[in-house]
């Protein structure tokens, strides 16, 4: 979950002053936290603040805090997505990945003073959908989130880490949830940790892409495997040009194009229909670097007509593992 470039602090607190909501007291339900009347969908959350450089790949659209480590965000679906795009009339289960990454950033700037500029490092994100999967409608989806932050760790006054835990409400009902946990710390320490790597790019031609109709996909460029001779084996490739998976430069693979490899991975283990994950469970190990290959493998968990699908992908670089992802999908 790399930042951008570092803006001014008096910046950062112009933003979190600017669209943050009044905080509210007293014991509330998780329904009646998410349906506060300071919840509003006019506007989204500054991109600095969920690292972010496109206003359009913006997903939340407020938030205030409800109680001790505990707060309501308000977020909006498009119906339509240039990346995220709908399967079976239904949203991108990625989006709300997505979603969940962007409430860490969010909170920690705007409610734990992290400083615009550190960077964080995610060490998992989970999801599950609770009743099939979010359908999309006549108009953009109004969602409301429930927010609870816990395992929260601090260097002297700064916070060095957290884990948080997220419902989704759409029109009143959870309908989706999961979690994420993070350590961030400063840019000169980051750049200390990296090293040369702090300013790595591709060195190598982009390798192939397998085709993107057998991953679910139009486009190559919308494509993160490319072809090895092993079944179930792919190089993990991605555009540093693509406008969504690198929406602005960093120094290694996005924790976001891991988790599409994964889903593109099992997909292709399950190329008979569509694989569109109910769950997903993501743990990342180290960095996945752009100067070096990292090779995918996918092991299908679950038999033919056991009445779900279940794959696992590990990712691994120069010997190391560098991510699991374990995905489930209905039969």
């Amino acid at each position: 979950m790399p930042t951008l470039s570092r803006p001014t602090e008096t910046l950062a607190a112009a933003l979190v002053e600017s669209f943050t909501e009044p905080v509210t007291t007293g014991a509330v339900s998780a329904s009646e936290q998410v349906r506060a009347p300071q919840a509003r969908f006019t506007s989204t959350a500054p991109r600095e603040l969920v690292h972010r450089a496109a206003v359009a790949e913006v997903f939340l659209t407020g938030w205030h805090r409800t109680g001790e480590n505990r707060f309501a965000l308000t977020a909006q679906w498009p119906r339509g997505h240039s990346f995220f795009t709908p399967v079976d009339r239904c949203y991108d289960p990625l989006l709300l990945a997505e979603t969940i990454r962007q409430v860490g950033t969010l909170l920690a700037h705007a409610e734990y003073g992290v400083p615009l500029g550190h960077q964080f490092l995610m060490w998992d994100l989970h999801q599950s959908l609770h009743s099939g999967h979010i359908r999309v409608g006549a108009a953009p989806a109004d969602l409301e989130l429930a927010v609870t932050c816990h395992d929260i760790r601090r260097r002297g006054r700064r916070l060095a880490g957290m884990r948080y835990e997220v419902t989704l409400y759409r029109d009143g009902r959870a309908t989706a949830s999961g979690g994420a946990s993070f350590d961030c710390t400063t840019a000169q320490v980051y750049r200390r940790m990296r090293g040369e790597r702090a300013h790595a790019v591709q060195r190598r031609p982009l390798p192939p892409a397998v085709a993107p109709s057998s991953v679910s996909r139009l486009l190559d460029m919308d494509v993160v495997l490319s072809p090895t001779e092993a079944p179930l084996r792919w190089q993990l490739r991605a555009d540093e040009q693509h406008p969504v998976l690198f929406d602005h430069p960093v120094d290694h693979f996005p924790g976001m194009v891991l988790v599409e490899a994964a889903r593109q991975a099992a997909q292709a283990a399950h190329p008979d229909r569509p694989f569109l994950p109910a769950a997903m469970h993501s743990e990342f190990h180290r960095y996945a670097e752009l100067d070096a290959p990292c090779w995918l493998s996918a092991e299908v968990l679950t038999p033919i007509g056991s009445g779900s699908r279940a794959v696992r992908v590990t990712g691994h670089q120069d010997g190391q593992a560098v991510y699991t992802s374990v995905l489930e999908a209905g039969a």
